[in-house]
């Protein structure tokens, strides 16, 4: 194992606290124009902090070299999410709108992972500032703390490409252009730009300032932080659902897609075999599910496709906004949910959950082994956008789905050891907390206030293997990592 390159880590560490440190700006704008000096000294302390432990690592590191090795990497992007959660939390604490550190420091991984699961029971009347800086979190994440590395500072190190496959979405990272600094830039130009035509949208369906840049910029990061108790649901607006759910689809896109279409190139949009799957998923789910509540509504399918629509765009996208509350439904709804929250989106979106490129692939290789027990001597390759797919991926997919499924049975068991709730409550936690989901069945459908500090700190390492896709949290535990060369 080579030796780790301590000083360029802790450098790129210090360079995240610092970018962290200005992405609290404006949550402490936004404190002194509703004049809440106690949300104004939460925010400026915790910049204190960040300021106080990043330019020091920033500074006085002097790397001898540049290039970061594939440990290196992953080591960055585990432990870059690990500190910018830490240090996010503590807004949180600070201005007594969480005082459990424990509390705070899952609500802070819960945005950053854009699960969206919260511990408060209450919102109105909260501090503008940090309830802001709760829904930036999601924004921040959205795209990847390390993209926004990247493109803020482009020549940090010599080779970025372990970092951006570590934090990547998806099993393969997207790389529109050559330069990856460039990439990271043009990635977040168009996350901007849709943020920014949500936030117009729902100012004109009615939503104040405020709350349309709070709902945007949550569910551009397919968070599902709210300013409201109910959700989406407590605006009752019709136009707002709408357009939520439009954006919903829009950020559980490949972003990679939609620089394509810029640059002229329809045909790789409509052509895309992920797009065109996470289409036939979400048309079908809509349909089905619409169907199996129509009867709860009265037999209004128009009522049953609203509400319908907006659950199988907020659970397939992992968001997590709601304007229903689907534990009431029937057991089949609740059966093709929970199904649901396993897939996710597509990758190279700011979705979460397995995404729709692998689950396509382990059908495809579930239809060649099946084919095989007839013509097991016939050579059958599993192919994706026309292109034969690898032995070696196939297996490293199959593998993530394993150990995908192991962390869920894995947190249930660990959080039952509390005694709290049952089967149904345990499994559904840790299923949306790895599927970075928010909401979930039973006692968790609205909060997750009701389980103890050991489960929490078990729920916030089950958010972060699921936002990085497992394997850069699993290597904080392999000794060999830590060991010298």
């Amino acid at each position: 194992y080579p030796q780790m390159n301590k000083k360029l880590i802790i450098k790129v560490l210090g360079a995240i606290l610092l970018i962290e440190a200005i992405a609290m700006i404006p949550s402490l704008i936004i404190g002194f124009i509703y004049r809440d000096a106690n949300d104004v000294s939460a925010i400026a302390v915790s910049i204190g902090f960040l300021v106080l432990f990043g330019l020091p690592s920033w500074l006085f590191m002097k790397p001898q070299e540049k290039n970061l090795r594939a440990k290196d990497g992953f080591l960055i992007v585990s432990l870059g999410w690990l500190v910018m959660s830490v240090f996010g939390a503590l807004p949180l604490f600070f201005s007594g709108m969480i005082p459990n550190y424990i509390d705070a420091l899952f609500e802070s991984v819960s945005g950053f992972t854009t699960t969206g699961a919260t511990v408060l029971l209450q919102f109105e009347g909260r501090p503008h500032g940090v309830m802001f800086w709760r829904s930036f979190t999601h924004w921040i994440g959205g795209m990847g703390v390390l993209v926004l590395t990247l493109a803020l500072l482009p020549r940090l190190t010599g080779h970025t490409a372990h970092l951006v496959r570590a934090e990547s979405p998806g099993p393969t990272m997207s790389k529109i252009v050559p330069k990856m600094g460039d990439s990271a830039k043009i990635l977040y130009i168009i996350y901007g730009a849709l943020t920014t035509l949500e936030f117009l949208a729902l100012l004109i369906c009615g939503m104040s300032p405020y709350e349309a840049a709070y709902h945007a910029i949550s569910n551009a990061g397919t968070g599902g932080f709210s300013t409201r108790a109910a959700s989406i649901g407590g605006f009752n607006s019709l136009a707002i659902e709408i357009v939520i759910t439009v954006f919903m689809v829009f950020f559980s896109i490949n972003f990679a897609l939609y620089y394509r279409v810029i640059i002229g190139d329809f045909r790789s949009f409509f052509k895309n075999e992920e797009l065109r799957w996470f289409a036939c998923l979400w048309f079908g789910s809509v349909l089905l599910l619409s169907g199996i509540i129509c009867p709860y509504y009265g037999g209004s399918f128009f009522r049953a496709l609203r509400y319908g629509s907006f659950t199988v765009s907020t659970i397939l996208s992992t968001t997590g906004f709601g304007t229903a509350d689907f534990n009431a439904w029937p057991i089949a709804a609740k059966c093709l949910i929970f199904f649901l929250m396993f897939i996710g989106a597509c990758a190279g979106s700011t979705a979460g959950g397995m995404k729709v490129i692998r689950v396509a692939l382990l059908c495809k290789l579930g239809k060649r082994e099946i084919s095989r027990t007839v013509q097991p001597r016939k050579v059958q390759v599993v192919r994706f956008e026309g292109k034969g797919i690898e032995e070696s991926q196939l297996s490293s997919i199959g593998v993530f789905f394993f150990i995908y499924i192991l962390l869920v049975l894995a947190g249930m068991l660990l959080v039952s050891l509390e005694g709290k709730f049952d089967l149904q409550t345990n499994l559904s936690a840790a299923l949306t907390c790895v599927s970075n989901v928010g909401p979930g069945f039973g006692a968790i459908a609205g909060d997750f206030a009701g389980y103890g500090p050991f489960a929490k700190i078990i729920f916030s390492l089950l958010m972060l293997a699921g936002r990085l896709e497992i394997f850069p949290i699993l290597i904080l535990f392999y000794p060999n990592v830590w060991r010298k060369g």
